[in-house]
């Protein structure tokens, strides 16, 4: 095995938040070095230069790994799971495919067994987090609307993305209900924005934004990191986190673009690898001292998954709307997004409400739906479908459940021979009144729009990709596996900054909360720099 030079900090992944905290702790002048799985990605090839964006939508830029199947990417078993596994491996991973829909938790977010008796409490709260959120809405360039009623005051530093004739419509209906809305926090740059473009809407955001509007890690956090002396190392997949004699984290097994095993020696070990990956690394680093996996004396390591269950609500209208041009949400609904006991559930969710979609999609899924017909009347059908649709989300609160979790698959194993990560995960029944909760508003919105042939999707949920909880937060580390700034309680020079940490899920988008916690926890270890393992 190659072993290289000793580093003072090492970060696995490059996503959202391993970019923010590279470039947080880049000013302390530490040698700092990051490796990543996947590799840069050009926007000359994202999907939305061709006319074939949603062909490739279904192919090699897909959501998920299982069907992208790249190179760069490792099989998940999420067979004994109603929701399935989105994510990326790359330079800005998540953040290349996400709808940059951009809301914050909200503060009875981080309460939530203080205020409604479930779960747990966070150890920090939102206004330890609000300079943070602020900070991070200037780096990623955040367009959205202040004086918002629904969330606490903020200051997005360009306008929103205009409402469109859909958005439109939606308002009103919202208007003549009586219940909140507001336009969408995005990062979508809606003016010149350091260096990046407006949106000319080009089509949907998800499979890469060849303009450069849509703000990903990649140029965003990470051009400045770079500058600021952090080393990115690309086509780096790590098998396991190394430790010495002392219990203390040494560094990282990886093999190179060349498929050579090196070995990466550091003095701090940050894991930013999402909700999945983060648990798979710590279960495959198991050693004599930890036989049950990395910093998992509570056995909490890997359990606790939220994934945030998403219906989805589709009706069409007359008159043509927006179709797929410009970015997909363009307002959110916080009206029942706290608890009111009288529905029946705790906690509450985001209505999102989204622009229409592709040509193909819109083909493939309502010929799924049953709307669309074979045969004489199919194109009649589909000129009346065809930029017609209205779609809301429900953007569903996930409860932590112990029994919802990653382990290591005992067969499927990537291209090195590492264990897949396996999913177990049920909807509970909380979730399943919230979100009959949701449809039925979402419903009730569609035909006070004009909307017909409504349809609802409650046993193929999207898939947003939220992968949350699986190494929780906490005072107790008997009950959580990292501190209240992200150290790990079993190993104290071992941090975890990703999604991972969250204690619960909120109804919303989590990236970012997800920033402004890597940006707390960069913050945290600055400060402590002299006491840092004490």
């Amino acid at each position: 095995m190659s072993r290289n030079g000793m580093v003072d900090v090492l970060i696995i992944g490059s996503g959202a938040s391993g970019a923010a905290v590279a470039w947080s702790l880049a000013e302390t002048r530490m040698r700092i070095l990051c490796l990543e799985q996947g590799d840069w990605m050009k926007h000359a090839d994202f999907p939305s230069n061709g006319h074939d964006w949603e062909a490739r939508r279904y192919g090699d830029f897909d959501i998920s790994p299982n069907r992208r199947a790249r190179a760069t990417d490792y099989p998940i078993n999420d067979d004994a799971s109603p929701m399935k596994i989105a994510n990326f491996n790359g330079v800005g991973g998540g953040t290349i495919f996400y709808t940059a829909h951009f809301p914050r938790m909200h503060p009875s977010d981080f309460r939530v067994r203080s205020l409604d008796g479930v779960a747990d409490d966070w150890p920090v709260d939102y206004w330890t987090l609000e300079p943070f959120f602020a900070e991070n809405d200037r780096m990623m360039g955040v367009s959205g609307l202040a004086g918002d009623p629904g969330v606490p005051s903020r200051n997005p530093p360009m306008p929103p993305i205009p409402l469109g004739k859909t958005g439109m419509i939606y308002a009103r209906a919202m208007n003549r209900l009586g219940w909140h809305w507001w336009p969408s926090d995005t990062t979508v740059a809606t003016t010149e924005y350091d260096g990046r473009a407006a949106c000319i809407n080009v089509g949907h955001c998800t499979p890469g934004c060849a303009q450069g509007a849509k703000a990903s890690t990649d140029i965003t956090y990470w051009p400045r990191a770079l500058r600021a002396g952090v080393e990115l190392r690309t086509r780096c997949r790590v098998r396991e986190i190394t430790t010495n004699e002392h219990g203390m984290a040494s560094g990282a097994v990886y093999y190179d673009a060349d498929g050579m095993e090196r070995f990466q020696p550091a003095e701090v070990v940050i894991l930013a690898c999402n909700g999945i990956g983060t648990p798979r690394l710590l279960l495959n680093s198991a050693s004599a001292r930890f036989p049950n996996g990395l910093a998992n004396s509570s056995g909490l390591v890997g359990r606790n998954l939220m994934l945030h269950p998403w219906p989805q609500v589709t009706g069409y209208v007359e008159d043509k709307v927006d179709g797929s041009r410009g970015p997909m949400t363009c307002m959110w609904s916080k009206e029942f997004y706290e608890t009111d006991p009288s529905r029946g559930f705790v906690r509450g969710y985001t209505l999102q409400f989204a622009r229409g979609t592709g040509p193909v999609n819109e083909a493939v899924t309502s010929v799924a739906a049953g709307r669309l017909p074979w045969g004489m009347d199919h194109h009649r059908v589909y000129r009346q479908l065809l930029d017609h649709r209205l779609q809301i989300g429900i953007a569903c609160e996930d409860l932590p459940e112990e029994h919802n979790g990653v382990t290591l698959d005992p067969v499927l194993k990537d291209d090195h021979g590492i264990p897949a990560p396996r999913i177990d995960y049920t909807i509970s029944e909380n979730t399943r009144r919230m979100m009959e909760h949701g449809i039925a508003r979402a419903e009730q919105i569609l035909t006070e729009a004009g909307a017909s042939n409504l349809y609802a999707s409650r046993t193929v949920l999207n898939s947003p990709g939220h992968l949350l909880g699986t190494a929780r937060m906490g005072n107790d580390p008997e009950r959580s596996v990292v501190n209240a700034w992200g150290r790990c309680h079993d190993v104290k020079n071992l941090f975890i900054v990703d999604g991972s940490i969250w204690v619960t899920s909120g109804g919303v988008n989590p990236t970012s909360t997800i920033q402004a916690l890597a940006l707390y926890v960069a913050d945290s270890m600055k400060q402590r720099l002299a006491t840092l393992f004490d």
